[in-house]
């Protein structure tokens, strides 16, 4: 085979090539790109949290005082029975699209997608079908039997009708995430499916507003949701496509989702029957103040979770490239992000619990050493990282599920163990343990399998400045005793953000954090330059 002369086809290849080269170079390494569309994924994602989260507290204050006691009590039930079936029929089929649609996408097979697409919503949609039909046809017998409340009979029937619109609006949500495309979720079920949910509430209660009427405004919303997801997902990647030209792998996909169901319900079981055995083991009173002290700490582990969700597709795309470098690199960032948006947060709760308790009624004021516990399991499981994450997205989920057998064990044996003898402070103990010891064997797995950890040399400056401000609140606090006013204490946490902010700015951003400034003024510049 002769070589190619100038003016042949091979200078036009260099060519190409020379030029590909030169338009790689001007694109930002692809680390920066994907650490850059975590972060936006997931401010994205947690500035959604927080809507539906303020959406949902409006939502349930309108609900209780238009309802009262008794027909929000019933509609809580509906909603409960309806996401509980939906949930069923889920198979963890909306994590596994996130997983399928991310690695399909990355090697740009459009028959690999179409399959997972497929099956992800073929299935959803004839499972939720049929149990939503099970639900109706056993809505009395639910209702007298299990609850011995035959009003909410109809209120079960109309929920069993909007089952398979529950389903399909989570499936839906996970194939748009697999696309890195979070904001379509959080356009979908945080903002447009709370706002419908409100304005219909608004506007029926100047007609009159009962239980029934609120589950079937729950039901339009989702309704909403789901077909704004599909329209999005439709935009994405054309749906108008024969089937036949789909390459499904359904015993590939069940494998992976099946764990992943399953431990989802160990997950909900655990959570539920922690709350009983308080209610059991100690009091109704300290189930409530367990409930708001659990609330609280959810703050901090908001942003943990959106971090984790905008990350899910791209550790899929890089396991399936074998970029371990990568993987290892996102892993130490987020982790460090969780840390650096958790310490105030942290520092907070641990010293000022009984003031934030306060706020609910001074009854819940008893729960402050139950915070405190609660906020160090928060800290635990934020601050070792995204284990399990990585342990899905790479296809472990059985090993996932041991984790889900594991700690749901740990968790009812302390339970039963500890809630007699200290009440909330046993159960918040035990969350504190079984989250340490789970998360600890998640970073022990993560290290064995990938050789990965999520800690480097950044982590010496929030950890510094942590303890700067807590340094600062503990001066303060001679001065100005956080106990003595609610102002105080306003002004200590003032402070603790201040200087936690200030100090974290004095030691420097690592380079990540440099370049997503810089990309964030670039957008800015031109931006203000299209205006």
């Amino acid at each position: 085979m002769t070589e190619p002369g100038p003016g042949t086809n091979g200078e036009t290849v260099m060519d190409k090539s020379e030029s590909l080269e030169l338009s790689e170079a001007f694109q930002p390494p692809r680390f920066e790109r994907n650490i850059l569309t975590v972060a936006k994924g997931g401010g994205i994602t947690f500035a959604g949290k927080l809507f539906l989260s303020a959406s949902r507290f409006v939502i349930a204050v309108l609900l209780a005082r238009l309802l009262g006691a008794e027909q929000y009590g019933l509609y809580n039930l509906a909603i409960s029975a309806g996401s509980v079936t939906a949930g069923l029929a889920l198979l963890g089929l909306d994590s596994a699209l996130v997983r399928y649609v991310a690695l399909s996408a990355s090697r740009r097979d459009e028959a690999g997608l179409w399959g997972a697409l497929q099956i992800g919503l073929g299935i959803t949609t004839f499972l939720s079908v049929m149990m939503g039909t099970g639900l109706f046809a056993l809505a009395y017998p639910i209702a007298e039997q299990v609850f011995h409340e035959p009003r909410l009979a109809p209120l079960l029937q109309l929920i069993s009708l909007i089952v398979p619109f529950l389903a399909l609006s989570d499936v839906l949500a996970g194939a748009t995430r697999g696309f890195k495309q979070m904001q379509y979720t959080v356009i979908a079920q945080s903002i447009a499916q709370p706002m419908i949910r409100l304005v219909l509430i608004v506007v029926l209660a100047l007609v009159g507003l009962n239980a029934a009427w609120a589950v079937i405004v729950y039901g339009l919303a989702d309704c909403a949701a789901s077909f704004i997801l599909l329209y999005f997902l439709n935009k994405q990647f054309s749906l108008r496509r024969p089937l036949r030209t789909a390459r499904r792998q359904p015993r590939a996909i069940l494998s992976f989702s099946l764990p992943v169901w399953l431990s989802g319900l160990m997950t909900t079981f655990r959570s539920n029957v922690q709350t009983l055995l308080v209610g059991t083991l100690n009091s109704v009173t300290g189930v409530g103040i367990f409930a708001v002290a659990n609330q609280i700490t959810l703050v901090g582990a908001q942003f943990h979770a959106s971090i984790n969700t905008s990350a899910s597709p791209i550790i899929a795309e890089l396991h399936d490239r074998g970029d371990r470098e990568q993987m290892g690199r996102i892993y130490q960032t987020a982790t460090r992000w969780a840390l650096t948006v958790n310490f105030p947060v942290f520092l907070t709760m641990v010293l000022f619990p009984a003031t934030i308790l306060s706020i609910f009624g001074e009854s819940f004021v008893g729960g402050a050493t139950a915070l405190t516990i609660l906020a160090w399991a928060n800290l635990a499981n934020g601050g070792t990282g995204m284990g399990g994450i990585i342990l899905d997205m790479t296809g472990y989920t059985r090993l996932k599920l041991v984790n889900s057998v594991i700690r749901l064990a740990l968790y009812l044996s302390l339970d039963v163990l500890l809630i007699p003898r200290w009440g909330i402070v046993g159960a918040a103990t035990a969350a504190l343990v079984g989250e340490v010891i789970i998360n600890l064997l998640r970073l022990l797995e993560v290290f064995i399998l990938f050789r990965l950890l999520p800690y480097n040399r950044s982590f010496v400056k929030p950890i510094a400045a942590a303890l700067t401000a807590l340094a600062s609140a503990l001066v303060l606090g001679r001065w100005l005793p956080a106990e003595a006013s609610p102002l105080y204490t306003a002004i200590h946490v003032l402070m603790i953000f201040a200087v936690y902010g200030g100090m974290t700015r004095l030691f420097g951003l690592p380079p990540e954090e440099h370049a997503m400034l810089a990309h964030l003024r670039r957008r800015a510049t031109t931006i203000l330059s299209r205006s």
